[in-house]
């Protein structure tokens, strides 16, 4: 995607990978540390290929700082960890999802997201998932930087999921996606090759365990998810042989709920994650491509080679691969099963993207049936940032097998 000069492309990705400043000066190597020539420590963010299918669509777990692998499942957990949703109270459940996004600096881009699952018995369930992406109305511009015509870019990921018990505490699930990406099809690129569509496969495996822990006097509840998800091709928007990674990722989760009294619950979540996507190498010239091809070496691996790569990869070694662990920690709380307050914090590292960010949100509850969450977010970042101000709304349908229903006080 190198040679991909359109600026309606450029801003999209960068969008939706929150901005960071991945554009650095000439980086050195000092006593195994990466410095610009300023002395200040280099960037070295790890980009990807549809960075959309990352990015956190509902409220209630954004409203927890993104944190969403071990929280109660709902519709939406096909997104974080579908193995947990034969543990869902309720039989059956949809959920729609959408978030203006980056509204001050693109107009009229969004993510809107579907869902919905069944459970068949008490030992399986199965999912289904529509995440799209519209960037609004972007100027196209060829390789001259010359204005063309507007154009919309779009982007879509379509996923079936399974899940099942393999004992009354433990279960794995599988999720199937189909995903497509437009950027800019049709527009001219240099050397005559045009922009196309890019089309891949991917899969998440997930695992999820659960068991009751009584403290004292209160009910209470263990979670613990680990989910492998975006295990599939490389993505590509031409004929080059320069493909892209799909954000392939490896996460743990945990969450402790607590059941105080008739009238109050609690759960408090903790999120860690990990891409599993080669460092890119920085310094440039022949040391990032040992064979000569004209392509960095940290960009042909196979997308499997490339994930165990990613564990050993950092120039900086191990503390580099540390910086690269993603942090979420979430509370919820519920007043009379109808009321929910939510709080949380994100973080990485300011070398590896610089997201940082608190979040609240608010659910309701109507009959038992209907469930409305909002979430709000605000970066810790000094001065202006894309991602201050997000908004998003989150709107919940469940039943049960009786038909008057959720069971969960939390929908």
């Amino acid at each position: 995607m190198k040679n991909l000069l359109l600026n309606a492309a450029i801003l999209t990705v960068c969008a939706l990978v929150f901005w960071p400043n991945a554009l650095n000066a000439q980086c050195f190597q000092t006593a195994g540390k990466l410095y610009k020539t300023d002395g200040t420590d280099c960037i070295n963010s790890i980009f990807t290929g549809v960075p959309f299918l990352r990015t956190v669509a509902d409220a209630r777990s954004s409203a927890m700082g993104d944190a969403g692998i071990a929280i109660s499942a709902d519709a939406n957990a096909i997104h974080f960890n579908a193995s947990k949703l034969v543990f869902a109270e309720q039989d059956m459940s949809f959920s729609a999802n959408y978030t203006p996004w980056m509204r001050s600096i693109v107009n009229n881009a969004y993510l809107g997201y579907l869902n919905g699952f069944k459970k068949m018995g008490d030992r399986q369930a199965i999912g289904l998932g529509l995440r799209y992406f519209s960037s609004g109305e972007l100027q196209f511009r060829d390789t001259n930087g010359e204005p063309l015509n507007t154009g919309i870019a779009n982007e879509f990921e379509l996923a079936i999921a399974y899940a099942r018990k393999l004992s009354d505490h433990f279960s794995a699930g599988i999720t199937g996606k189909f995903i497509y990406s437009d950027f800019a099809a049709g527009q001219p690129l240099r050397g005559g090759d045009i922009v196309s569509a890019g089309r891949a496969g991917a899969a998440d495996i997930s695992f999820t365990y659960e068991t009751r822990v009584d403290v004292q006097n209160w009910k209470s509840n263990l979670r613990i998810g680990l989910v492998l998800s975006n295990i599939g091709s490389k993505i590509t928007y031409s004929n080059s042989l320069d493909r892209e990674y799909l954000p392939t990722n490896l996460g743990l989760g945990a969450a402790w709920e607590l059941q105080l009294n008739d009238y109050h619950a609690l759960t408090l979540t903790a999120d860690i994650n990990k891409l599993m996507v080669p460092t890119p190498c920085l310094n440039g010239g022949s040391s990032c491509d040992l064979n000569g091809n004209g392509r960095p070496d940290f960009k042909e691996h196979s997308p499997i080679v490339g994930m165990f790569k990613s564990f050993s990869d950092a120039p900086e070694g191990f503390s580099e691969e540390m910086r690269e662990l993603m942090y979420s920690l979430g509370m919820e709380y519920w007043y009379k099963k109808r009321l929910a307050i939510r709080a949380g914090y994100f973080y990485e590292s300011i070398t590896k993207g610089e997201r940082a960010f608190f979040t609240t949100g608010l659910g309701f509850k109507y009959k038992e049936v209907l469930g409305l969450n909002f979430s709000y977010m605000t970066t810790t970042s000094i001065g202006p940032h894309p991602l201050d101000n997000t908004l998003r709304f989150s709107l919940l349908f469940g039943l049960n097998n009786d038909g008057i229903g959720t069971r969960s006080p939390i929908l």
